[in-house]
């Protein structure tokens, strides 16, 4: 849903910023590494590195939201009030609440967890592709389940 969407817009609008990771990378480093996590993740789902989306694809697998409209909705959710405001995260929560009814308590528990993590206003995600899933998730608010 947002690939196809806001990819073009994000190509004209926002500055890319260099992942040095392609998928072999990925799949090299160390199991349980959010890198090597995001490689199983973008796989089992049948999807690749997308230009200017490798952030986000990250924070998929880091908060624990599914690559489907649920989570991606949810995913917006929790961005927006751990403070983050902006199009894309105002217009996936509103397209949420308008046509995703059976998915509130989702949006509702992302919400909440939004609001008690960790501020990631400032998260280096590129950085953290070496480190243990679990620590990073740690560092965040404890342990996701």
């Amino acid at each position: 849903m947002t690939h196809s969407i806001a990819l073009p817009v994000l190509k004209i609008i926002r500055k890319k910023k260099t992942f040095s990771y392609s998928m072999e990378n990925l799949s090299a480093l160390p199991y349980e590494t959010v890198g090597n996590e995001l490689w199983q993740t973008l796989n089992e789902n049948s999807l690749r590195l997308l230009p200017y989306y490798e952030k986000h694809d990250i924070k998929h697998v880091v908060l624990q939201y599914p690559f489907t409209d649920e989570g991606e909705v949810c995913l917006q959710f929790f961005m927006l009030a751990n403070g983050r405001i902006s199009f894309p995260v105002l217009t996936t929560v509103l397209y949420g609440i308008i046509t995703m009814p059976e998915y509130y308590n989702s949006f509702k528990t992302a919400y909440r967890r939004g609001k008690l993590a960790a501020d990631l206003q400032n998260m280096e995600w590129f950085s953290i592709m070496e480190q243990p899933l679990n620590r990073v998730q740690e560092q965040i608010n404890g342990t996701f389940k």
